[in-house]
Formats: structure tokens, sequence, C-alpha cells
């Protein structure tokens, strides 16, 4: 599983302008109406939003990977964005989300979902990741960093 493969400058937004998590997810999915790879808005919002009840997923140290499967795509879907102002995302460690990755997957086909996951987590691991990508002045430099590190 690349992200690389899933993300393009349409779905990179540096700059987010959201305070909260309802507000970030609903600002990501807007990304994803744009690009063309979700018709189904309210749908997409209502399963983020019920995951989102289950347990936050803003995992600390400045990250939240909100994540669910719905019917409004038919394959995984993803955004990824930036704040620099941070966002409340109820995180374990009380820490801000500076950066988020949103993953909608297919509930027919799970297993894309999960390999996503893990890879979110991987590279989160890598030395000065989560720094780069915070960092990076445009879209495509963020796309360049991930797809150097996959």
């Amino acid at each position: 599983m690349r992200l690389a493969d899933l993300l393009d400058e349409s779905v990179v937004k540096l700059g987010l302008e959201s305070v909260d998590k309802e507000e970030c997810i609903e600002e990501m999915v807007e990304l994803l109406v744009r690009s063309g790879c979700l018709s189904d808005r309210q749908m997409a919002l209502d399963a983020l939003f019920s995951r989102e009840k289950i347990g936050s997923t803003g995992i600390g140290n400045g990250v939240a990977i909100p994540h669910a499967k719905s019917g409004c795509v038919e394959k995984l879907t993803a955004a990824l964005g930036v704040s620099l102002e941070g966002i409340e995302f109820d995180a374990i460690d009380g820490q801000e989300a500076h950066l988020v990755f949103l993953l909608l997957a297919d509930p027919q086909r799970p297993g894309p979902h999960v390999a996503a996951l893990a890879e979110v987590a991987r590279l989160l691991q890598l030395p000065g990741f989560y720094r780069k990508i915070v960092s990076a002045k445009t879209p495509e430099e963020v796309l360049e960093i991930i797809s150097e590190e996959e």
C-alpha cells in the first residue's frame, strides 16, 4: 500500500483553517468532493462522525487519522491536511493535531483500509517525517516527501 498512490495535489491542503475536529473533517471531505473523489458528502460525514463517537482518531504527537468505512466510496480514498495553528482533536496526549490523514474505505474491501492505516503508522515512525511534512511549503513537496519514504 502506497499512500502516494492515493494522494494528489487536489487532496492535500496546507493551511487547514479548522479549529476543531468536526470542522476539520468537514474541510477535508470538501477537498474530496471538489477533487471528484467523493460524490456523497453527507454519507461520508455521517460515517466519519460515527467513527469519532467510538473514540477520537487523534492519535497524539500532533497527528490525527480520521477514518471510516462508507458506501460513498468504491475504493480507498484519502486526503491529507496540515494545520500550523493546530486543531483540537481530543487526542490521547491532549496535543492539538497539526497533521491530519483522512481515509474513507469501501466496507466490502477492508484490506486496503487496514494497509493504509499501517502505512501511515510506519511513515510516522520514520525520523524527521512528521517535521518534514508539517514544514512543507506546497502540496507537491508533501507528495515528494511521501514518495521518497515509500
